[in-house]
């Protein structure tokens, strides 16, 4: 379940997720795939050893091309995960916006 809720942003501090299990990994999974618009995939340990998350587009697949090589050179999208108070908030680095991670533990850096 996601939350969009006012919070002091002087009470931010960087945080990683503990305690990992299926209901925090839904969360950061929903709150990200809604942030893009798109289905992504994460992998497990996903924010679980930083606060830091980055996204980078892949290289369009084409008929010609099956497995393309080299990368985007689009600036990649990327989250930064805080504790506030008792709340694990993920913030969309692009425009500041903020969802809260609910059933989600985490601890500061």
């Amino acid at each position: 379940m996601l939350g969009c809720q006012t919070v002091e942003p002087d009470y931010d501090k960087p945080a990683h997720i503990i305690d990992v299990d299926d209901a925090s990994r839904s969360a950061l999974q929903q709150a990200v795939n809604a942030a893009i618009g798109t289905n992504v995939t994460l992998a497990d340990n996903a924010l679980t050893d930083t606060s830091l998350l980055t996204l980078e587009n892949r290289p369009p697949r084409t008929m010609e091309n099956p497995n393309p090589q080299g990368r985007i050179m689009e600036i990649p999208i990327q989250f930064q995960l805080i504790k506030n108070g008792n709340d694990c908030i993920l913030i969309d680095q692009r425009d500041r916006s903020r969802q809260v991670l609910s059933g989600t533990s985490c601890e500061t850096e």
